[in-house]
C-alpha cells in the first residue's frame, strides 16, 4: 500500500503541475464546447462528457486549468478503485496493492486519463459495475471460496442494492460511451451463466434485482436512444460511414493494433495481460466472481476487436475497458504461480518509465530539441497543448478590426476553421464568439452554426494551423480579404506549430461586385513595407493581391493600421448619434408648440 501511495502521491503532482501548463487536447476542446450545448448524444459519443464539462464549467464552457484539476482527481482514484475491486472480490490486500500499482503507473491510466474525455468517465464506472456486481452476487463469508462453500439464498437488502447500482452504473457508462452497452450486455450474459449454474450467486441471479438494475440502466440510456432514433441515428452513420471512407480487416490494422498495445500498456505489462487472460479464460468457472470478470472481459473485447480490426481510424485505447478486469483477476490468484513479484514489478518499473517519459516530452520545451530536423513537426501531437493563448489572442486582434461603434470589440465576427479540431479549440475559449466549421465530412458545428449561415455573414474570421493547407478562400466565394496575420509557437526553439489568420468582409468591396474589384499587379504591392514578417499594406491589396498569400500580415502592424479608420468610424457614429438627438429634440419641440 505504501508504495501505491507514494506513486499517488507524485502522479498527483505531476498532473497539478501540468494542468497549470497544458491547454485542452484538440478532442478535450470538442467535449468542452459540448458544455455549450447540452444534448443527449453528439455525433461522437452521448452526451454524458458534456454535462460534466459543463459541470466544471459552471453552465459554460470550462477552463482548462480548473478542467484538469478535476480529471488529476479522478486519475489518481482509479487505481485505488481496482485495489477496492479486488478486495470486494476476495483478494488479499498486498495482491491488491500490486495490483493496483501496475494500474497507477500503466501509461493508458496515468497519462490517458489527465484528459476529460469519455474514458475518464467510463474507467470509474466500469470498475464500479463490475465491484457492486460481485458484491451483489457472492455471499460475503465465500468471496474467494468454492461455490459449493455456500448454500443458496436469497440475496440480502444490501446485496440486491449492489445488483441495482451495478445495472444502473452501467448505464450510466453507456451514457459517456457506447462501448458501455457492451458492459451491460456483459453483465446480463454473467447473470443468465450463474443463474443457470448451481452453487453461489444463483439465487441471487435468478431474483429480480439484478435484472431491476439492468432496466434501470436501460432507462438511463434511453434519451440517448430516443434522441438517436429521431434524428435518423447520426452517431451511427458519422461512426460507421462517414468516417470509414477505407475500412476494411488488413494487417495494417493488426499492426496498429498490437504496436499501440505496447506502447499503451508497455511491453512488459503487456505480456502481464496476455498471461493473465490466458489464466482467466481457463478458470472462468471456478467461482462467481470469476464468471463476472470474465464475461466483462470477453463480452466487450471480442467486437471491439474486430472492430479495431476492420476500422483504419480506430484508436488502441478502445480496448482498455475490458482489460480493467485482468488485474482483479491476478490479485485474486492465490498462488505467485502465475505471475512472479519480479516481473510484476519489473512490469511496473518499465510502464512508470514509459509514464514518465511521456510527461516530460510534454511538458519539458526543450524536448522539442530532440525531434530530428528533417521531421514535420505537425506529427508531434504534444503540439496541439501548446499555442492556443498566443492564436487566440491573435484571433481577437483580428477580430477588433472589423469592430464597429456598435460592436467595439468585433464580437458579431464569425470564426470558422478548416477542422472540427481548430473549430473545437476557439470554441470552447472565446465564450459568445459564434464559431462555424468546414470539416470536411459533416460535424457537431453544422448544426450548431450551419454552412449556409455563417457563408453569409458580413465578416468571418477563418483560422487554420499548418495541418491544414488553405487559407478558406473557397469557403468564402461572396467575401474579400481584408487581413491576416501569423503565429509562431515554439518548443526547443524549433517551430512546432503555426497558425495563420484571414479575416474576410463583405464590407470592402464585396458589395461591388467582381468586375468592379480593383486588381493589383505586382508592382504595385513592391511598396508594401516588410518588416520581417510582417507586412503592412492596404486592406484592398491583401484582398485582390495573390501575391500576398505567401507574405503574412503582422497583427500589431495591422491593428495600427486600422486604428484610425475605427477612429473614424467612433467619430462619425458619435456625430450622427448627436445629430439624431438634436433633430429628434428639434421635431419635439415642434410637436410640443404645436400641441400647445
Amino acid at each position: 500500500m505504501r508504495a501505491l501511495f507514494a506513486v499517488s502521491v507524485v502522479l498527483f503532482g505531476l498532473r497539478l503541475w501540468a494542468a497549470n501548463r497544458v491547454g485542452f487536447g484538440d478532442s478535450e476542446a470538442l467535449y468542452a464546447s459540448w458544455a455549450l450545448h447540452p444534448q443527449p448524444a453528439y455525433l461522437d459519443h452521448p452526451g454524458l462528457v458534456g454535462l460534466v464539462a459543463r459541470a466544471i464549467g459552471e453552465g459554460a464552457a470550462p477552463t482548462p486549468a480548473r478542467t484538469h484539476v478535476v480529471t488529476a482527481i479522478v486519475a489518481t482514484l482509479v487505481p485505488w478503485l481496482v485495489v477496492a475491486v479486488a478486495r470486494a472480490a476476495g483478494a488479499e490486500k498486498r495482491r491488491a496493492a500490486a495490483a493496483g500499482l501496475v494500474v497507477a503507473v500503466v501509461p493508458e491510466i496515468a497519462v490517458g486519463l489527465f484528459a476529460l474525455t469519455p474514458d475518464l468517465l467510463l474507467a470509474p464506472l466500469w470498475l464500479g459495475a463490475i465491484g457492486l456486481a460481485v458484491v451483489g452476487l457472492l455471499p460475503r463469508d465465500d468471496r474467494g471460496g468454492d461455490d459449493a462453500a455456500s448454500a443458496p439464498g436469497a440475496p440480502s437488502i444490501g446485496a440486491a442494492g449492489a445488483l441495482l447500482g451495478a445495472g444502473l452504473l452501467a448505464g450510466v457508462a453507456a451514457s459517456a460511451k457506447v462501448s458501455g452497452l457492451l458492459l451491460v450486455a456483459a453483465l446480463a450474459t454473467a447473470y443468465v451463466q450463474i443463474a443457470r449454474s448451481s452453487g453461489a450467486g444463483r439465487a441471487a441471479a435468478r431474483s429480480i434485482w439484478p435484472w431491476a438494475g439492468l432496466a434501470a440502466g436501460l432507462v438511463v440510456v434511453f434519451p440517448f436512444a430516443l434522441y438517436e432514433a429521431r434524428l435518423g441515428w447520426p452517431m451511427l452513420r458519422h461512426r460507421f460511414v462517414d468516417t470509414q471512407e477505407n475500412a476494411g480487416l488488413a494487417l495494417q490494422n493488426l499492426g496498429a493494433l498490437a504496436g499501440g498495445q505496447l506502447v499503451y500498456l508497455s511491453p512488459v505489462v503487456a505480456w502481464l495481460a496476455l498471461v493473465v487472460a490466458r489464466d482467466l479464460v481457463r478458470r472462468r468457472n471456478d467461482d462467481v466472481a470469476s464468471r463476472v470478470l470474465f464475461f466483462t472481459f470477453a463480452v466487450p473485447l471480442v467486437p471491439l476487436t474486430v472492430l479495431c480490426l476492420w476500422s483504419r481510424v480506430a484508436e488502441p485505447h478502445w480496448l482498455a475497458p475490458p482489460l480493467l478486469a485482468l488485474p482483479i483477476h491476478a490479485a485474486r490468484r492465490t498462488t505467485s504461480a502465475l505471475l512472479s513479484t519480479r516481473l510484476v514489478s519489473i512490469g511496473a518499473g518499465v510502464a512508470g518509465l514509459f509514464t514518465l517519459l511521456a510527461h516530460g516530452w510534454v511538458l519539458v520545451p526543450a524536448a522539442g530539441k530532440l525531434v530530428p530536423a528533417d521531421v514535420d513537426p505537425k506529427t508531434d501531437i504534444a503540439s496541439e497543448l501548446y499555442g492556443w493563448p498566443d492564436a487566440l489572442a491573435a484571433v481577437r486582434d483580428q477580430m477588433a478590426l472589423a469592430a464597429t461603434p456598435f460592436d467595439p470589440e468585433g464580437r458579431e465576427v464569425v470564426v470558422v476553421g478548416p477542422h472540427w479540431t481548430v473549430c473545437a479549440q476557439v470554441h470552447a475559449a472565446l465564450a459568445g464568439v459564434r464559431v462555424g466549421c468546414a470539416t470536411p465530412i459533416s460535424d457537431d458545428f453544422d448544426r450548431w452554426l450551419p454552412r449556409e449561415t455563417w457563408r453569409r455573414a458580413d465578416n468571418v474570421l477563418f483560422v487554420t494551423d499548418n495541418r491544414f493547407p488553405g487559407d478558406g478562400a473557397d469557403q468564402l466565394p461572396a467575401l474579400v480579404r481584408v487581413s491576416q496575420s501569423r503565429v509562431r509557437v515554439l518548443r526547443g526553439g524549433r517551430t512546432a506549430r503555426t497558425f495563420d489568420l484571414y479575416l474576410y468582409s463583405r464590407r470592402h468591396g464585396a458589395a461591388l461586385g467582381p468586375d468592379l474589384l480593383p486588381v493589383a499587379s505586382p508592382e504595385s504591392t513592391a511598396g508594401a513595407a516588410h518588416v520581417g514578417d510582417a507586412l503592412s499594406a492596404p486592406s484592398t491589396l491583401l484582398a485582390t493581391a495573390p501575391v500576398h498569400d505567401a507574405h503574412p500580415a503582422h497583427v500589431s502592424g495591422l491593428g495600427r493600421a486600422a486604428r484610425p479608420r475605427r477612429v473614424r468610424e467612433r467619430r462619425r457614429g458619435k456625430e450622427g448619434r448627436r445629430g439624431f438627438e438634436e433633430r429628434s429634440a428639434g421635431e419635439r419641440g415642434r410637436g410640443s408648440a404645436h400641441r400647445r
